[in-house]
């Protein structure tokens, strides 16, 4: 028997019976490793993400509960409001630094900083350049408090303490002018953009070309961070941030057409870079005759059917505040959507941000009522968002 196995070994290439065990036990723990490596590769894929949601779940049983807002609601004065806020952890620290709306969007930036703070390191370059928005927001509030002729004070106190860049901005609450304040900012990321809007600017006297070119930078960095998606949690950062681009555009296209603007006027504010609506798809947008057209024109898109349910109230109204309503609720419902569907990767971090913009946005509009005696309460409540 033993000279049948040793003939069969010989046969198949080995010199000993003792190699060819050797080969055998080699095999199987390769085998072992691969069953080994293939059982625990989901584990590893999550591990990263563990201490970030925990402090993200931790956020998120802070924020006001339905109980909660109603109570804010019923507060009688500004003062009540703010009593009320300073109740809670989140935003005690800024109600008697700032005026109100600074403070609610202070706790906002501080919310956007952690995050990006405690992403993963495979997914933190789009966190971190999402804390872009409070550049932009404050370039944008600056240039508009210059235009307006307000106080160095008054300008300070519409600017954000967040991004990258608040102290160089903060400098420039002084400046005299939109000029002055282009010129403090050229040995920024943004000179570029805002000297080639500055001259449309001066010729026209309107803001919306820096504004939007503020924009489009911001949001094509965005995207550039994203990159291609290679896995689970960048597709849903594609997804969501491409969307994000998606609801820009739109909102350009639909005021402009509102506004009976051409293609050649529109173009220039536009990212092609966006999710669903493709370039050539774009060009269609702006070619519409008017928000009829752009509607009827994104048939066959998520955005089609939700816009088109809105038609009838935009007619009724003249207003386009209800497409914008409509594409954000539809933003935020996507992010909830990833919270549910990526609960131990990138879904609870932006399920929480789109909670807590949220959450920010109806203590302005509350804010707002307190301070405007006779601000209806019915109006209030369909602000809500």
């Amino acid at each position: 028997m033993a000279d049948s196995i040793t003939t069969i070994v010989t046969a198949l290439g080995f010199p000993s019976i003792e190699s060819f065990i050797g080969v055998l036990l080699l095999g199987g723990a390769i085998i072992g490793a691969i069953v080994v490596i293939a059982t625990i590769r989901p584990i590893l894929d999550l591990f990263p993400f563990a201490y970030p949601n925990a402090r993200v779940r931790a956020r998120i049983g802070r924020l006001l509960n339905e109980k909660q807002l109603a109570e804010i609601l019923e507060t009688e004065s500004m003062e009540e409001f703010k009593n009320y806020l300073r109740g809670l952890p989140d935003y005690a620290k800024y109600i008697d630094r700032f005026p109100i709306e600074k403070a609610l969007e202070s706790q906002l930036a501080e919310t956007y900083e952690m995050v990006s703070q405690i992403a993963p390191a495979s997914i933190r370059d789009p966190f971190r350049a999402n804390l872009k928005r409070w550049d932009v927001r404050n370039i944008k509030s600056l240039i508009t408090a210059k235009a307006a002729g307000l106080s160095a004070e008054e300008t300070v106190n519409l600017l954000v303490p967040g991004g990258e860049i608040y102290e160089i901005i903060e400098g420039l609450a002084d400046a005299s002018s939109v000029q002055e304040v282009v010129t403090g900012l050229e040995a920024t990321e943004y000179a570029g953009v805002l000297e080639d809007a500055l001259s449309d600017y001066e010729e026209t006297g309107m803001l919306l070309p820096i504004e939007a070119a503020l924009d489009r930078k911001f949001l094509e960095g965005l995207i550039r961070t994203v990159g291609s998606p290679s896995d689970d949690n960048t597709k849903i950062l594609h997804t969501y941030f491409g969307t994000m681009v998606d609801i820009s555009n739109l909102k350009i296209i639909l005021r402009a057409k509102a506004d009976g603007l051409s293609y050649d006027d529109i173009s220039p504010y536009i990212v092609p870079q966006g999710y669903q609506i493709r370039e050539w798809k774009l060009k269609d947008l702006m070619e519409s005759e008017d928000v009829s057209g752009v509607v009827s024109g994104l048939e066959g898109t998520d955005y089609g059917q939700m816009l088109s349910e809105a038609l009838s109230e935009y007619t009724s109204t003249g207003s386009v505040a209800v497409f914008e309503r409509v594409l954000e609720d539809n933003l935020n419902r996507m992010a909830r959507n990833f919270a549910l569907k990526k609960p131990f990767g990138v879904g609870p971090m932006i399920g929480f941000l789109s909670r807590k913009e949220v959450e920010v946005k109806n203590l302005k509009v509350i804010a707002r009522s307190k301070r405007e005696p006779g601000f209806p309460e019915a109006m209030v409540k369909e602000m809500l968002a």
